[in-house]
């Protein structure tokens, strides 16, 4: 009973961490001019696509921890991308 939960809160500690370096990256790419237009629209539509995702996913019977999973997976690839 408790694994789980510890688990849930691991996963969000991590996704909070790892969204902070994507906040961060895009903020400092801006404040130097690097920043585009593409990716400002990117911010705003990846997170209406990721609402609706985990909107449906906790409509149809998902957990929270699946939730966070898909949120992290979105979260690990824009600072991979962002990385580069």
């Amino acid at each position: 009973m408790l694994l789980p939960w510890m688990k849930l809160t691991t996963d969000t500690t991590m996704l909070a961490l790892e969204a902070q370096m994507v906040i961060w990256t895009r903020l400092s790419q801006a404040a130097m001019g690097r920043g585009t237009a593409a990716e400002n629209l990117l911010m705003v539509t990846e997170k209406m696509t990721a609402f609706a995702e985990a909107a449906a996913t906790i409509a149809s019977g998902g957990s929270a921890h699946k939730v966070v999973k898909g949120y992290r997976k979105k979260v690990q690839a824009n600072v991979k991308r962002l990385g580069r």
